[in-house]
């Protein structure tokens, strides 16, 4: 983990509410898919963190959902702007413990993370099949993204306006491995139908780097902090 200055090259509109961030500067730190940023916004105390989506050499993509007034902020910061960023934070994805065909399943702001992680599969010569879920067609993004990757891509929205017609787990029978990130209640029923796998959690963060404890949860080997030893957990060791 580290302070960095990073500038913005791009910051566009996917969705009614769901922005899409580019910036430009150091990556070396970023280890693996599921790891976060923790982003400074000017006249704001608390960081804002916000899931990796992909990273290159020199650039890392952000896609992030307007829901407070800090990522509505966000979504009004012009390329060009410098940001205060603390990069990376998180474990991810153990990308050597998924198997040859595993599930990824994202949720709503779930979804980026998800794409990093196909990324680095498909680069393994790995094949996952990717179920993406949303509320409505007009939520729906980085369809084609997923697909141009090479991966097995199913949509499912909650109120049947596009793909399949219900929630995540509708869009898979079983798993012998999943990923999944979302909202708590889609990773539990995710895992009910899979073998084994690992999971991406949400909480509330005020430091992101596991200093003030705010973000702890009891596992069966103990308690742990998300931003520290999470975001992901393996299924053998959460209690639901």
């Amino acid at each position: 983990m580290d302070t960095k200055i990073y500038t913005i090259v791009s910051n566009k509109q996917l969705t009614r509410s769901i922005y899409e961030m580019k910036l430009e500067g150091d990556t070396s730190m970023i280890t693996a898919p599921g790891q976060f940023l923790n982003i400074k916004l000017e006249g704001f105390y608390l960081r804002r963190p916000i899931s990796i989506c992909d990273w290159n050499e020199n650039e890392i993509t952000i896609v992030y959902k307007t829901v407070g007034q800090g990522t509505k902020h966000m979504a009004t910061l012009e390329p060009g702007t410098e940001l205060d960023i603390l990069c990376s934070l998180g474990n991810g994805y153990d990308l050597e413990k998924i198997p040859a065909n595993p599930v990824l399943a994202g949720g709503g702001v779930g979804v980026p993370p998800m794409y990093g992680l196909a990324k680095a599969l498909v680069a393994q010569g790995k094949k996952p099949v990717v179920v993406l879920g949303f509320n409505t067609e007009h939520e729906v993004f980085y369809e084609e993204e997923f697909k141009a990757l090479g991966a097995d891509v199913k949509v499912v929205t909650a109120d049947g306006s596009y793909g399949l017609k219900g929630f995540v787990t509708d869009g898979f029978d079983s798993a012998d491995y999943a990923c999944a990130c979302g909202p708590e209640p889609m990773l539990k029923a995710v895992a009910a139908k899979a073998k084994d796998g690992q999971y991406s959690f949400e909480a509330r963060m005020a430091c992101g780097f596991g200093g003030c404890m705010g973000c702890s949860c009891e596992t069966k080997y103990g308690a742990k902090r998300i931003c520290k030893e999470g975001p992901v957990l393996e299924q053998e060791e959460i209690i639901w």
